[in-house]
């Protein structure tokens, strides 16, 4: 069987009891990053085998997880850094492959930061694009934008710090001067949540210096505006 395990975004005490029962009753682990694993697997006194799975090596590691189920018979559990395996994270290739070669597949669900952002963001949540992260030539950008400029629906988006203030000034040239919500390090002991208008958030970085990962949820065209409000909750 193969496993895809959700781990903690950031608060370790959000890991379901689901999953590390999962984690102790594997063979293998795989995972995107096994140092962080490690850390994982030490904090909660699991020891087990990892093989690394990321994205430089996913056609190697593919073939190895595949043999390890179904020639060897053993389970194994897919991890990622943090979230959902397969979101934004390794993980499709091989599932894809599992399916393919008839190893049954099941996953352990827990956080993902796109939810949290979006039933935080007081916008529309019963309709929503989740888009991943963007590319990060502004070109591309902006075309990658477009391509939903007229939805009516809720858009999420990852960014890393690098490059937020640059996808806001890319957004509002594409998108308008839309209502918006910017989440930042979900569930961590800084986590903050701003709401406002897009010109809004960005200007809330000329005074401060963007740090941790943001989800960016925007409203659809036609969107009503949000209430502003403090930078934390």
């Amino acid at each position: 069987m193969l496993y895809l395990v959700a781990t903690p975004i950031g608060n370790l005490g959000d890991i379901t009891l689901r999953a590390l029962d999962t984690l102790r009753a594997v063979d293998t682990v795989a995972s995107e990053d096994t140092r962080k694993t490690g850390i994982l697997l030490k904090h909660f006194d699991i020891h087990k085998p990892q093989v690394a799975f990321h994205a430089f090596n996913e056609d190697k590691a593919v073939s190895r997880l595949i043999h390890l189920l179904r020639d060897e018979g053993q389970s194994v559990a897919l991890v990622t850094d943090a979230g959902t395996p397969g979101i934004s994270d390794p993980g499709y290739t091989l599932v894809r492959a599992a399916v393919e070669e008839g190893i049954p597949v099941t996953m352990i669900p827990g956080p993902t930061a796109l939810i949290m952002a979006l039933a935080l963001s007081g916008l529309p949540a019963h309709s929503f694009t989740f888009r991943g992260f963007p590319p990060r030539k502004p070109g591309k950008r902006r075309t990658f934008l477009a391509v939903d400029a007229g939805s009516p629906h809720t858009l999420i988006f990852y960014e890393s710090p690098y490059r937020i203030k640059a996808f806001l000034d890319d957004a509002l040239a594409v998108f308008g001067d839309r209502p918006a919500a910017l989440a930042n390090d979900l569930t961590k002991l800084f986590e903050a949540m701003q709401r406002g208008s897009l010109s809004e958030l960005r200007a809330s970085f000329d005074t401060t210096e963007p740090r941790g990962e943001y989800t960016v949820v925007i409203g659809g065209a036609g969107a009503q505006p949000v209430v502003q409000d403090d930078d934390e909750d």
